[in-house]
C-alpha cells in the first residue's frame, strides 16, 4: 500500500510473516467461495510489490523483473503457460481470472504503480499522487467490488475514494520508513505551503512545520476516506443476505482501521517522521466494535 501487497524471483524477499499489514485479507467476514479468489489477487500484488520493493536488485533488475511478471500475467489471462518462475501466484489467480473474468487492466495497472516506484521518488502535485493511488490501491478495491458482483458507477467511485485514502493513509503513516529509502511521497507544493524543504524531510526532522504539514495531510486523507462511507451499505444491500452483511461489516472495518491509524497519528501530535503507529490488538477490538455500529 501500499493497501496492496512473494516471490519466486532471485530477489531476496520478505515471507508473508514479516509483512505488515493494517488491514486483514481474506479474512473470516469474506464469504468463503471467495476466499481464494481474494487470497490470490493479494499474492499477486504482494509479489511484484516485493519485486519493486525488496531486496538489493539494482532498478534495471527489478524493471525487468516486473516486465516478466506482467508477460507471465498476460499468458494467464490467454490461458497460456507462462514463464514458471511464480507457479504458486499464477498457479492460484489463472483459474480465478477465468472463472470470475477478473479485469486484467486492473492487475496490469498495480504493476505499472509498482514500475513507478522504481524509478520515481518524488511528487510534484496532489494530482501527480493521486494518479499513482489509482493505479496502485483503487484496483484492489475495484476487483474486490467485481467478486461481489457491484459495477454500478457511484459504488465504484466510493471504492476509489476508500482505496486512495488508504494508500495516503500508508504513506503519512510511513514516513520514517519510505523517506530513508529516498522516498518521499508528500508532494512538494505542500511543503512550500507550509514553509518545509527537502533537507528537513531527509533529516526526519520534527518540528512545528513538519508536524503541521503531516497533518494537513491526514486531514485530507480522512476527509477523502469519508467520501466512501456509504459504500458498505450499498454493497449489503446489493449483495443480499447474509454475504451481503458480512461484506459490508468487513468494509466498515476496513474504513475503522484507515481512520484508526488516523486516529492514533493525531494522539502522537502526527510525530510520524519520528514513529511509525501500528494497529495492535486492542485497536482491532475498537474497529470492530465501531464496524458494528450504523
Amino acid at each position: 500500500m501500499s493497501p496492496a501487497p512473494s516471490s519466486g524471483t532471485p530477489l531476496a524477499l520478505k515471507p508473508a510473516s514479516q509483512h505488515y499489514e493494517n488491514f486483514p485479507v481474506a479474512s473470516w467476514l469474506c464469504p468463503p467461495r471467495l476466499r481464494p479468489a481474494i487470497t490470490a489477487i493479494y499474492w499477486f500484488a504482494r509479489t511484484a510489490d516485493d519485486i519493486a520493493d525488496e531486496g538489493d536488485a539494482v532498478p534495471a533488475q527489478r524493471l525487468q523483473d516486473l516486465t516478466a511478471i506482467r508477460e507471465d500475467l498476460l499468458a494467464a489471462a490467454a490461458g497460456r503457460p507462462g514463464s514458471g518462475r511464480w507457479p504458486e501466484v499464477f498457479g492460484a489467480l489463472q483459474p480465478v481470472i477465468a472463472e470470475f473474468g477478473l479485469p486484467v487492466a486492473l492487475l496490469a495497472d498495480l504493476l505499472s504503480a509498482f514500475e513507478q516506484d522504481v524509478v520515481k521518488q518524488r511528487y510534484a502535485s496532489e494530482a501527480e499522487l493521486l494518479d499513482y493511488c489509482r493505479r496502485s490501491a483503487n484496483p484492489v478495491g475495484r476487483l474486490l467490488l467485481h467478486l461481489y458482483g457491484v459495477h454500478d458507477e457511484p459504488s465504484l467511485a466510493q471504492s476509489d475514494s476508500i482505496c486512495s485514502a488508504l494508500q495516503l493513509i500508508n504513506f503519512w503513516q510511513d514516513t520514517s520508513v519510505d523517506i530513508p529509502r529516498g522516498r518521499i511521497y508528500i508532494p512538494r507544493a505542500l511543503w512550500a505551503t507550509h514553509g518545509v524543504d527537502e533537507a528537513q524531510l531527509l533529516r526526519l526532522e520534527v518540528n512545528p512545520a513538519t508536524t503541521k504539514l503531516i497533518a494537513a495531510c491526514a486531514r485530507s486523507a480522512r476527509a477523502r476516506m469519508l467520501q466512501g462511507s456509504q459504500l458498505p451499505a450499498t454493497v449489503a444491500r446489493q449483495v443480499g443476505g447474509f454475504d451481503g452483511w458480512r461484506a459490508g461489516l468487513e468494509l466498515r472495518c476496513v474504513i475503522q482501521g484507515g481512520l484508526r491509524i488516523l486516529d492514533k497519528m493525531q494522539a502522537m501530535d502526527h510525530r510520524t517522521l519520528a514513529q511509525r503507529p501500528k494497529l495492535n490488538a486492542w485497536d482491532a477490538i475498537v474497529i470492530f466494535c465501531k464496524a458494528l455500529l450504523p
